[in-house]
This record gives C-alpha cells, structure tokens and sequence, in this order.
C-alpha cells in the first residue's frame, strides 16, 4: 500500500524538547509510510481554522492526538464557591484543540491514538475508557521505541489502512452491502427498478395463491 495522510492534532511547541518530540513522531510516520498534517504546522489556509480542520481531516485516513503542556498553574481551584471546591496544585492542561479534533475525528469513524505526556490534567477526550488507547508519555525520543509504543503504533496503522480501504470503495462507490445487515426499507431502496418489480410480482402472486387455498378449505 503507498503512503497514507494522517492528521496530527498539536499545538505549537513552546520549547526545544516538545519540538524535538513532535518533529520525532512526524519522522517516524513518515518512516510507516504516513504523511503527517497538522493545521499550523505544515498547513495553511485563509479559511476559518474549524474548516481548515476539517478539510484536511477528510483527506486523511486516521488521526493521532498529541497532548503536550499548554497552560500550567502552580495553585488553583476547582468548582470555586461550591460545596465541592478543590484545590489544584500543579496542574497542566493541553491545548483545547486537541479535545476538538479528537471529537472530529472519532465523529467520522477515523482510527484514533492518544499520545500524551505524562502530568497532564487527564479530562474530556484525553482519558482512558473510550473507544481508543491513550499512551501517558515522557516527552522525549525514547518513548518512541518502547514496545508499548511499537504494538499500539502497529495496531492503530492496521486500522488506518483498513479504513482507507473501506473509504476509497465508497468514493468509487464498490461498497459491498451485506443483506443480512440491511433492515426492509434498505433493502427495498437498494433494488433496481426491475428486482422491485420482481418482487412485488412474487408478493401479488403468494397473497393470490394463499387466498385461493383458503377458500379451498372454506368449502
């Protein structure tokens, strides 16, 4: 298979190590023969970025999420005023594009990974327990060569030429329809004009043929 377009959802990088990090990600997709795009950082459009976004996410067959510090607080509170105040100290979050592109992604069934460093404030989207895997991670090369890594990695790009495969049959419009999947009315709408016909004869001549036998033994 030749190269694929994934989307990576990050935000700027505000030192050397997240740039370094990211830049090692991008390399080793590239080395899977996967393209990385990311609005801001190798794209760029006049467009608003919510439809810059989802643009580019229609081009691409699967979507990694990189949650890298953001916004960082040393003391805080969480629910201020309430019964249920707490107190936050140390606390980073991510970018929030990350929650919203991660939301995009999973509403159009692509594959999904979660790469996320380690620390971070764990809420929405970047939490264990959905319909995908989430990496906690030390910002640095190394954990790009752990076998956890390595297996996720591989399991998440099996799913993404999956679903390339399965995208480029219905824009050439080969989805194959399985029957057994279809409910009635699917099954009607996906007849041709002369099956339909078909049908409906077949159906006439039962209700003739089970009304004739009934009057047979109404005699």
């Amino acid at each position: 298979m030749g190269q694929l377009n994934v989307f990576i959802s990050v935000g700027g990088t505000a030192t050397e190590t997240q740039e370094i990090f990211v830049s090692a990600i991008e390399n080793r997709l590239r080395s899977e023969n996967l393209i990385p795009n990311t609005v801001g950082r190798n794209k760029f459009s006049a467009d608003s970025p919510l439809k810059t976004v989802n643009e580019l996410m229609n081009d691409c067959s699967g979507t990694i999420i990189v949650a890298l510090e953001r916004t960082y607080f040393p003391n805080g509170l969480e629910k201020r005023g309430g019964e249920k105040e707490t107190k936050l100290t140390e606390t980073k979050f991510a970018t929030p594009w990350n929650q919203i592109e991660a939301a995009m992604a999973y509403s159009k069934g692509q594959p999904l990974m979660l790469i996320i460093e380690e620390g971070l404030k764990s809420e929405g989207l970047l939490e264990k327990g959905y319909d995908w895997y989430v990496m906690w991670v030390k910002p640095d090369k190394s954990s790009l060569s752990s076998t956890e890594f390595n297996g996720v990695l591989s399991s998440w790009k099996n799913k993404v030429e999956l679903y390339n495969t399965n995208k480029t049959k219905l824009v050439s419009g080969k989805t194959e329809i399985n029957p057994a999947d279809l409910t009635v009315g699917e099954l009607i709408k996906n007849l041709k004009t002369s099956q339909l016909w078909a049908v409906l004869v077949g159906l006439v001549g039962l209700i003739v043929g089970a009304f004739a036998i009934g009057q047979h033994f109404a005699k």
